[in-house]
């Protein structure tokens, strides 16, 4: 069964949908590497503007590459929530992500968001 997950960016009211390879042990590593390297290109170009949709869409494109492999039908970008996810990341502005796992008040009305979530763990990808 496919592990399923959203990754929402602070700020960019857009979700992306990745259909498989969702869990944390997955989606962590990967975003660290990412984010890593995402901040640190910011602060060194001083570029700050629009910064929520540069990142959706480049975390888009990163996940695009690590992990549908030949089929992207497994990833998509809407508003609306995905009751059936098994895991929601927030990337905040603050260079945090949180991990949180869906409530049954979420599975019932996804439109809760996170509200219908508990937060599971929070994880800093500070640049040195």
């Amino acid at each position: 069964m496919s592990i399923t997950c959203h990754i929402l960016v602070e700020q960019n009211p857009g979700l992306l949908y990745v259909s498989r390879n969702g869990a944390p042990e997955k989606v962590l590593p990967k975003l660290e590497r990412f984010l890593l390297k995402f901040w640190d290109e910011r602060e060194t170009a001083g570029e700050h503007r629009y910064t929520p949709e540069c990142l959706l869409a480049q975390v888009t494109v990163r996940f695009g590459f690590e992990s549908c492999e030949d089929d992207f039908s497994n990833l998509r970008v809407g508003v609306e929530y995905d009751p059936d996810v098994e895991y929601l990341y927030l990337i905040s502005l603050d260079k945090t992500v949180t991990v949180w796992a869906p409530e049954p008040r979420y599975r019932q009305k996804p439109q809760l968001g996170l509200d219908g979530c508990h937060q599971l763990k929070e994880l800093s990808f500070q640049t040195a």
